[in-house]
């Protein structure tokens, strides 16, 4: 897959691209970079620390922001986190809220006026 043009196609947009793509980095990267993301994150930096977290896949640290942007209102946000760290237990229960509402929608769109 060529990875440049996926992201091309949606730069600028905020969206959520996942790659399976493992990183190059050693343990030794992983590990100062996840202590810099702990820095960020604690010192209320939420979105470097998102962006390090996601680049090294740090679960403890994604699972964290996971409870940060539910805390604050963001599910779907929340969701991203919980699914890339993997943490099913926590994605599931916004996963059925979101489907709630989708069946609302859908139940709402097919009872309109006649």
């Amino acid at each position: 897959m060529d990875y440049k043009s996926v992201f091309e196609k949606v730069q600028g947009q905020n969206t959520f691209i996942k790659t399976v793509q493992k990183s190059a980095m050693d343990g030794t990267q992983k590990a100062a970079l996840n202590r810099k993301g702990n820095i960020l994150y604690n010192s209320g930096d939420i979105e470097g620390a998102r962006r390090i977290f996601i680049t090294t896949g740090y679960s403890d640290g994604l699972i964290r922001l996971g409870d940060y942007y539910h805390s604050k209102g963001r599910p779907l946000d929340a969701l991203r986190m919980y699914w890339i760290a993997p943490d099913r237990k926590r994605a599931e229960p916004i996963i059925a809220q979101i489907s709630v509402v989708i069946k609302s929608m859908i139940h709402d769109e097919g009872s309109g006026p006649n």
